[in-house]
C-alpha cells in the first residue's frame, strides 16, 4: 500500500461511485436489477463481471464497496465474497482443481478446511497430502506432477506454527502450482499476501474484520492471474453474501487497525506472564521465541493480535475442567477476532485425529486464548484465579495417589 495502513482501512470502498456523497455507503439490497432499455440492459450483461448493477447475486453496491476496500488493504486484481470463511476455503479451492488433481495442504490447517479435502475433494477423486507447517524448502519432496495447490495457513490452527511462506511460494510457483493463504489470523493488514509470493489470499472476516461476533463472512482476494477465473467459479457455485454483512464488513475495516493494536498489546502482555508461570510448559505466541517459526514471524509480519495457546505441564482433565469451570471473564466458546475473551482446550490426545505428520511433540494440555479489549489486570487475575483451581485438584489428586 502506497499509503500509510491505518489511512487505506479508513478510505478504502468510500469512492464517491458507491458513497454518493455520504460518509459509509448505504446498505443497497437487491435481488432484481430492471433495465428502462434494451440497450442499458445489454451494457449491464456486458460489463455484469465489472462491478455493474446487473443481478442481485453479482452484487450491489454496497459489496462493490467492500470488495474494492479489501483490494486496496490486501493487494490483489479482485476479490470475492462468501457467506463464512469455511466457504471462501471450500470455493477457493474447488475453482481450480478437477479429478486427477493433487492437493497440498498444511498439517496444521483449519479443522473444517481438513474435513473438507479429506471428505469432499476425497470424493472427488482430487488427492490431499498433508505437508508439515515447518518444512521449508523440503517442500519440493512433496511436489508432484500433478500439483495444483499449495495451501498455506500462518500461524497455523491452535498450535500457531508461523510458515515460511516466501520459500514455499517461490518454490511453487516454478512448477506453476497456485499458492493459497488462510490468511485470516493477520487480517489481511499484518502480513502482506502478495509480497510474500501469495496467489490468493482467503480471509474468514467473520473474525478481525468484523470484529463484534455478530456476522459471518468470507473473503477472497486474488492476482489478476488467477481473478477471473475464481470470480466465474465461485459465482457459479451460487456463492453470495447479504449487501448488510458486508456493510458490516466494510465498517469493521475502519476501526481493525486500533483494535487489533488492542489485542496485541494485551495479548503478548498475558502471554508473558504465563511464560513465568510454574503450570505452564511453554507459550505458543508467535511474538515470542517458544513459538515454533518465530523467526519468520520477525521477519515477515508486521503486527500480532489476541490469539495464541500455551501448554500446560500436565494432562488432566479433571484439573483443566476446573480452570475451565470458573472463568469470570473468559468464555467458551469457537471462533476468535471478536472483542471478547475465549477460552479453549485440547488435550494431546485430540490431535491425533487432526494431525497426520505434524502431530505436536509435547505432552500437556493446550489452552487457546483469545484475548479481547477488556481491562488487562482483569483477564490476568481471572487466569490466576483458574490455574489456582487447576493447582488445587492437582494437589488434591497427590495427595490421594
Amino acid at each position: 500500500m502506497s499509503e500509510g495502513k491505518k489511512t487505506t482501512l479508513i478510505t478504502a470502498g468510500r469512492d464517491k461511485k458507491w458513497t454518493h456523497g455520504v460518509v459509509n455507503p448505504p446498505v443497497q439490497r437487491a435481488s432484481t436489477i430492471v433495465f428502462d432499455t434494451v440497450a442499458e440492459k445489454q451494457q449491464a450483461t456486458i460489463n455484469r463481471a465489472n462491478k455493474t448493477l446487473f443481478y442481485g447475486r453479482r452484487g450491489t453496491e454496497t459489496h462493490f464497496a467492500f470488495q474494492d476496500a479489501m483490494v486496496k488493504v490486501e493487494g490483489g486484481a479482485g476479490c470475492a465474497l462468501y457467506p463464512c470463511g469455511t466457504a471462501a476455503i471450500s470455493n477457493a479451492i474447488l475453482s481450480f482443481v478437477e479429478t486427477g488433481d493433487h492437493v497440498l495442504m498444511v498439517d496444521t490447517c483449519y479443522e473444517p478446511t481438513r474435513d473438507f479435502c479429506n471428505t469432499i475433494l476425497k470424493k472427488m477423486g482430487i488427492e490431499t497430502t498433508y505437508y508439515p507447517p515447518e518444512i521449508g524448502a523440503g517442500i519440493r519432496d512433496y511436489i508432484k506432477p500433478n500439483t495444483k495447490i499449495l495451501f498455506t495457513e500462518s500461524p497455523g490452527s491452535i498450535t500457531m506454527e508461523v510458515q515460511d511462506v516466501p520459500t514455499l511460494a517461490r518454490l511453487a510457483h516454478e512448477q506453476d502450482i497456485i499458492v493459497m493463504l488462510d490468511n485470516t489470523w493477520a487480517a489481511g493488514v499484518n502480513f502482506s499476501p502478495f509480497e510474500h509470493g501469495v496467489d490468493i489470499s482467503i480471509q474468514a472476516a467473520t473474525k478481525y474484520i468484523v470484529g463484534h461476533s455478530d456476522v459471518m463472512l468470507g473473503t477472497a482476494v486474488a492476482s489478476e492471474k488467477y481473478w477471473d477465473q475464481l470470480r466465474e467459479q465461485s459465482y457459479l457455485m451460487g456463492q453470495c453474501v447479504s449487501p448488510d454483512d458486508a456493510y458490516l464488513g466494510l465498517r469493521g475495516l475502519r476501526t481493525m487497525d486500533v483494535r487489533l493494536k488492542q489485542h496485541a498489546e494485551n495479548s503478548l502482555k498475558v502471554a508473558q506472564w504465563l511464560a513465568q508461570r510454574p503450570e505452564v510448559d511453554h507459550v505458543r505466541h508467535p511474538a515470542l521465541e517458544s513459538c515454533p517459526g518465530h523467526e519468520f514471524f520477525e521477519r515477515d509480519f508486521t503486527g500480532g493480535n489476541g490469539l495464541f495457546s500455551f501448554v500446560l505441564k500436565t494432562t488432566n482433565p479433571k484439573a483443566t475442567t476446573a480452570l475451565l469451570d470458573g472463568m469470570d471473564h473468559f468464555s467458551m466458546g469457537y471462533s476468535w477476532g471478536g472483542f471478547e475473551s475465549l477460552i479453549l482446550a485440547n488435550e494431546p490426545k485430540s490431535f491425533n485425529s487432526l494431525r497426520t505428520v505434524a502431530n505436536p511433540n509435547f505432552e500437556g494440555t493446550l489452552i487457546r486464548l483469545h484475548i479481547g479489549l477488556e481491562d488487562i489486570e482483569d483477564l490476568i487475575a481471572d487466569l490466576e484465579r483458574g490455574l489456582a483451581r487447576y493447582n488445587a485438584v492437582i494437589l488434591e489428586n497427590a495427595v490421594t495417589a
